[in-house]
């Protein structure tokens, strides 16, 4: 934005306190003026008694231009001091310019790092290295985000690739299994761009909202997932009473389904379990997800909510999904003003538990 070039923040403090002062010494000047004017009679004032000898002409002649100079002198002496407070005051202002100019250019990594006791310029200060520091750790996740992403993207476009030009050169023209491996690879390319356009979705928080059950849409989302739970042998316990927040039921149930869908794939070869419960406290709903399985470290588990992370080792099976999910669960709680907390079970495996926002009938 254009403006008009206009007086300096320091300039504008000199001026006015110097202003403010010579109004002040102006007004003392009258009030001594006035308190002579008492006690000096009129030329012709003959019998007003005063203990001075001059007349009120005498007066004037001596006390006005004292009184001019002594005023031009208090105003250098306000400007010049008035400047160098007002730069003294605006020197941490200062600071956070040239750091907020280093910052327009797309350097995040200084701080301000002002020094002294609490006052506004230093939780100003303060505020704008809280700010540096997450936008930077947003731009190194969207640039780690990125990176997977043309990774993840890359590898079912190759599969193609490679898949057309062996049918290309392929002289019996045989394309049922090739028609259906091609289904495959397009169908996971196909769940990673949704998954990644849900990501984003979640991350501008633009939706709509309403009264939601978290624990109709843990049932809802059981439900749908015990096809695959029977078909990997593992056993899924829910319980919970009534648990209302404030959201989107389709964003919800994307979370509530992805949790459940990660504790099954992420589970022990035969006879696993996961459970699922809902309950409420004071201020939140919550949803706790568990699931057996193989023992993780803390590390590991403090990285599974990034983009592309899969349990111990990034492998894949034909239900392992795209890499997206506790992602997704994370960006939809942070939309809801909701948090997500995951920690390693004892015995192995992983618990998952989802706070948001209660809303109290």
């Amino acid at each position: 934005m254009n403006r008009t070039p206009g007086l300096s923040v320091r300039l504008k403090f000199t001026l006015s306190y110097a202003g403010f002062l010579l109004v002040a010494g102006a007004v003392l000047l009258a009030v001594v003026w006035v308190f002579l004017l008492r006690y000096v009679p009129n030329q012709d004032g003959q019998d007003a008694l005063t203990p001075f000898g001059p007349s009120r002409d005498d007066l004037l002649r001596a006390f006005v231009p004292a009184a001019a100079w002594a005023s031009l002198v208090l105003l250098a002496f306000m400007v010049f001091g008035g400047w160098l407070l007002a730069g003294r005051m605006l020197a941490p202002l200062d600071r956070i310019t040239r750091a907020t100019r280093r910052a327009a250019t797309g350097s995040l990594s200084h701080r301000i790092e002002l020094e002294g006791r609490r006052d506004e310029f230093r939780e100003l200060a303060d505020s704008f290295d809280v700010m540096l520091a997450r936008l930077e750790a947003q731009v190194a996740e969207q640039q780690r985000f990125a990176a997977n992403a043309s990774h993840e993207l890359r590898t079912p476009l190759a599969i193609t690739q490679t898949l057309l030009d062996v049918a290309r050169n392929d002289p019996r023209g045989e394309s049922a299994e090739l028609i259906e491996r091609l289904r495959t690879v397009n169908l996971r390319a196909i769940n990673l761009t949704e998954a990644l356009l849900l990501l984003s979705r979640t991350g501008q928080g633009t939706f709509e909202r309403e009264a939601v059950d978290v624990s109709l849409a843990s049932e809802e989302a059981v439900e749908a997932l015990l096809p695959l739970a029977e078909k990997r042998g593992v056993t899924i316990e829910i319980s919970g009473a009534i648990t209302v927040t404030d959201g989107s039921h389709t964003l919800l149930l994307q979370l509530v389904t992805n949790l459940v869908h990660n504790a099954i794939v992420h589970n022990l070869a035969h006879e696993g379990s996961v459970w699922v419960k809902t309950e409420t406290d004071a201020q939140h709903a919550v949803l706790i997800v568990e699931n057996t399985g193989a023992q993780l470290s803390p590390h590991l588990v403090a990285t599974l909510t990034e983009p592309f992370q899969r349990g111990s080792a990034r492998t894949r099976t034909d239900d392992s999904g795209v890499g997206l999910g506790l992602a997704i669960v994370e960006s939809i709680s942070r939309a809801h003003d909701g948090s997500l907390a995951i920690e390693p079970r004892p015995g192995g495996g992983l618990r998952a538990v989802v706070r948001l926002p209660a809303l109290l009938r």
